[in-house]
């Protein structure tokens, strides 16, 4: 009887390790991973420096232009270059916000992409 409930236990042990396994590989698109994407911000096929673009994890269709909703952003350079780094594999939404100079006015766009595992992805959110 002893054998029995020792082994039992070792199954127990065993499904508990592979569960915490399971949870630990099943991350949600967001920060921590080994995928990047990147681009240069355009209007036009005009660079937008200093475009601000923000990101949304887990978003396939574009969530609104209220920027509060989103998880994090990044500042273009003076290029119109962006970047985030360390995500997760999964969806992600990109929104630019800047100013086109060649007609003074405030122009937005933005592109839903799905990144995979290691993934160095390049996009262009531009409208």
């Amino acid at each position: 009887m002893k054998t029995i409930m020792h082994f039992g236990k070792n199954i127990f042990i065993l499904f508990a390790l592979l569960l915490s396994g399971v949870t630990s590989a099943c991350h949600k698109a967001g920060p921590g991973g080994n995928s990047s994407v990147s681009g240069t911000v355009k209007h036009h096929s005009l660079p937008i420096p200093n475009c601000i673009v923000y990101i949304k994890y887990g978003a396939t269709e574009f969530p609104g232009t209220d920027v509060s909703i989103y998880d994090n952003h990044v500042t273009a350079d003076a290029n119109a270059h962006y970047e985030f780094t360390s995500l997760y594999k999964g969806n992600y939404f990109l929104y630019g916000v800047g100013f086109d100079n060649t007609i003074m006015q405030t122009v937005t766009g933005g592109i839903g992409i799905k990144l995979k595992k290691n993934e160095k992805a390049t996009s262009v959110p531009s409208k």
